[in-house]
């Protein structure tokens, strides 16, 4: 396949992945895919862009703690709540102390246990607190912040599809 071709298919893929950006789907496979994990920190830093401008301006208009309340929720809102899912799934599967098999068909239940209630609402609220406390300090360094951080949490999905991470099915 082209590099043109590849890219334009993981750039796609990163998109409709790690945001509900409007973009159709392109290709998907291993190459597309590939490209995709290694793009997955550029298209964080450009959702943190976005999050970081909205905690600017919700500031400038509200209380800090409101405005970080909006931007923890929007932040959910254009990524699907992918890694608040992710989060209560893996939350109840390692609390409910079973192992392998067992573990993974608790990962795949639609509906979210204790265990992970509570980790969703600690952090959301630890996420909220960050913002208010960043939306507080000076422009710059408030978005510099939210544009790293939401950057950094896609670059631990590529390294976590790296070889040699084993997957947790075979399959």
């Amino acid at each position: 396949m082209p590099t043109e071709a590849r890219l334009a298919d993981g750039i796609r893929l990163a998109l409709t992945t790690f945001t509900t950006a409007p973009v159709r789907a392109g290709r998907v496979d291993r190459a597309a895919a590939g490209t995709a994990m290694a793009l997955a920190p550029l298209v964080g830093a450009l959702l943190g862009a976005v999050l970081g401008g909205a905690l600017l301006l919700t500031g400038a208009l509200a209380p800090p703690l409101v405005a970080a309340v909006v931007t923890v929720g929007l932040g959910a809102l254009l990524t699907r709540g992918l890694h608040l899912d992710g989060l209560a799934d893996t939350v109840d599967a390692l609390g409910s102390y079973r192992r392998g098999p067992a573990a993974l068909e608790i990962m795949k239940q639609p509906d979210v246990g204790p265990f992970g209630v509570v980790a969703l609402v600690v952090v959301l609220l630890l996420q909220s607190a960050v913002l208010a406390e960043l939306a507080g300090r000076d422009a710059l360094t408030a978005f510099a912040a939210v544009v790293a951080a939401t950057a950094a949490g896609r670059l631990a999905v590529g390294l976590a599809c790296r070889r040699g991470v084993p997957a947790a099915r075979p399959a």
